[in-house]
């Protein structure tokens, strides 16, 4: 099987189920910037010595691909195959967040993004799943989105800004305290 199909040489892409978009359609944007933050993920992932963390981290990718599917699916498109997204997923998120919270010290301040290589990279995911979410959302103002997908987003980005603060204790850095001017 070949890699490239030259089908895209026009600036079109098909969605599942056939149709075709222009690559700059806001939902091609969307599904795209879903798969971008599941690379950046693969590169926390690289961080995470703890299985139950890794473990996780490769289910949350495996719903950004479920996420990907049902934005690239075609609108109205009967018959199509579609992976299950549900509560238990923002559940799972939620439970996490709540258990690596217990250790972490409360939060007063807005703290700025550093520390090593591992919160930044925490912090960059945060970033891309908030622009992802943003595009769903837009998305949703023209066509039928199911809500659960900005939800998960929504909560994912909490999870991986609570993730970066678990990299800064276990590392023993300090957090940096955003002071305006």
């Amino acid at each position: 099987m070949k890699i490239y199909t030259k089908t895209g040489d026009d600036g079109t892409t098909a969605l599942y189920g056939g149709m075709r978009l222009s690559k700059a359609d806001i939902r091609i944007e969307a599904y795209g910037t879903v798969d971008e933050l599941n690379s950046h993920l693969g590169i926390v992932l690289s961080f995470i010595e703890e299985k139950e963390y890794s473990e996780l981290l490769i289910s949350i990718q495996s719903r950004l691909f479920d996420i990907g599917t049902h934005l690239a699916a075609e609108p109205g498109k009967k018959n199509l195959i579609l992976p299950e997204i549900n509560e238990s997923n923002i559940l799972t998120l939620e439970t996490y967040i709540d258990k690596m919270n217990e250790d972490l010290e409360e939060l007063k301040y807005f703290i700025l993004p550093s520390g090593n290589l591992a919160i930044g990279h925490c912090h960059v995911a945060r970033t891309v799943c908030r622009r992802a979410e943003r595009c769903i959302v837009r998305l949703s103002e023209n066509d039928i989105i199911e809500p659960i997908l900005s939800k998960y987003l929504n909560r994912l980005s909490d999870f991986l800004f609570v993730l970066a603060r678990k990299f800064a204790k276990d590392a023993a850095l300090p957090e940096i305290i955003w002071k305006a001017h």
